[in-house]
């Protein structure tokens, strides 16, 4: 069949599952297209159940393309982050690729130490519903092997979901508040609003400058933060816009030297817990169209 049929309907379903996946908002909308193009050509009239039919197809292309780049992240520099997923607008609770305020840093990163076939399993039964019957047809494994590596995933996974539920507001605030005590070289304001036992992570990719190691401490990030604007190297930024970032308050921008980068804050009982910087640019295209297009 040459029509899309009701694909589009699911499309923003299959962006959030292909995302959690691979950690990478392009790579989802890129097999997410792929499934498209398969869905476009399938036998309609066979397909028991849409949804567990197209998530099985996503499922299977982002399982090829986790084996294709195994390499690719043994050999990362400095911690791995995932591509960000930007929220619509800043405050904003709905999420214009369908990737949804769950997929936090945390537990984007619990899915990254789990096996490909330990996320899909975990995956396709615990946050999209479909029973292990059909996640082992999607796998092409028993329901009961799928049983168990979803409840191995399940252990790694649990305790990384948010356990502090900020409002938009609220985290629009603290992340402005610690911009600017950034930006001023703020020592005090910092250790005031960091945890003791915060943690900054942030991913350049061997691309952009960037620690190569977890700084753990709110003395030692705030520390590092005043050491930073004394140089001169934190000024205003060329372009900037709050925003959440997998449901984390934070902001995007473009700094004085010209590089693009996301700061998004997980805030536990009103105080960051942890910064996830990311700048690595090939982690950045979409933020350069939202830039571009002056959002």
């Amino acid at each position: 069949m040459s029509d899309a049929g009701g694909f589009e309907e699911h499309r923003a379903r299959l962006v959030g599952l292909a995302y959690r996946m691979l950690g990478s908002v392009s790579d989802a909308e890129d097999a997410v297209q792929d499934a498209w193009l398969r869905w476009r050509e399938a036998d309609r009239g066979a397909v028991r159940s849409e949804p567990a039919f197209l998530n099985t197809v996503v499922t299977r292309l982002c399982l090829d393309r986790l084996r294709r780049a195994r390499g690719r992240r043994v050999d990362y520099v400095g911690p791995w982050l995932p591509e960000p997923a930007l929220s619509a607008a800043e405050g904003d609770r709905t999420d214009a690729d369908g990737i949804g305020s769950e997929a936090s840093f945390a537990l984007m990163l619990a899915l990254e130490r789990l096996s490909p076939l330990e996320r899909a399993a975990f995956l396709l039964h615990d946050v999209f519903g479909m029973d292990f019957d059909e996640v082992g047809r999607a796998l092409e494994r028993t329901a009961e092997t799928c049983r168990k590596l979803a409840s191995r995933a399940r252990v790694h996974v649990r305790d990384e979901r948010p356990r502090f539920r900020v409002s938009p507001e609220e985290g629009a605030r603290v992340a402005e508040a610690f911009r600017v005590a950034v930006r001023d070289g703020d020592l005090d304001g910092l250790r005031a609003m960091l945890a003791d036992s915060a943690t900054l992570v942030s991913d350049g990719g061997g691309r952009k400058h960037a620690a190569l190691l977890p700084i753990v401490g709110a003395d030692k990030i705030a520390r590092l933060y005043v050491g930073l604007s004394k140089k001169g190297i934190l000024v205003e930024p060329r372009w900037h816009r709050p925003m959440r970032i997998n449901g984390l308050p934070g902001w995007a921008s473009r700094e004085a030297d010209g590089t693009l980068q996301t700061v998004a804050l997980a805030v536990e009982e009103g105080r960051i817990a942890t910064i996830y910087v990311t700048r690595n640019p090939d982690k950045l295209a979409h933020l350069e169209r939202l830039e571009r297009d002056g959002a």
